[in-house]
């Protein structure tokens, strides 16, 4: 089965999912530098990921799949589109917070890295200094 992803624009809908997988949501209608994915199952979208881009780095968020899709490699496929986009726009490092999917992550190649060697326009995103807790592992990946 190929998993379609396409580019989303931000929405109640994106926001509705992010909110059922227990995901900050607050500021995705608000920022303006966002780039959204994701995987529509007919016509109802059952995953997600963002990149926030701060060249060269970005940030990697909002990766949700629906607990009933989990398992398919939706994720997977999300998190390599979104990988492969950054690529194409030049970017080095992708960096994210997570509470839950650290061992998901970490076997697509992302590693531990403290907060303090985050470049400042990540570190300072409403995603670290407010939407996260502190408590959230901090994973890194380079690209090629």
């Amino acid at each position: 089965m190929t998993i379609q992803i396409e580019p989303l624009a931000p929405s109640a809908e994106v926001i509705a999912l992010l909110q059922a997988c227990e995901l900050p949501s607050a500021d995705i209608a608000t920022s303006p530098i966002l780039r959204l994915l994701g995987h529509r199952v007919g016509s109802t979208l059952v995953g997600t990921v963002a990149l926030e881009i701060y060249p060269p780095d970005a940030l990697l968020r909002s990766a949700a799949v629906l607990s009933a899709y989990r398992g398919a490699g939706i994720a997977r496929a999300l998190v390599a589109a979104a990988e492969s986009q950054a690529a194409a726009l030049g970017i080095r490092s992708l960096y994210l917070l997570t509470e839950t999917a650290e061992r998901f992550f970490l076997k697509l190649g992302y590693g531990p890295v403290n907060r303090a060697d985050v470049p400042t326009a990540i570190r300072t995103t409403a995603e670290f200094t407010k939407l996260c807790p502190t408590s959230a592992r901090c994973l890194r990946k380079m690209l090629a």
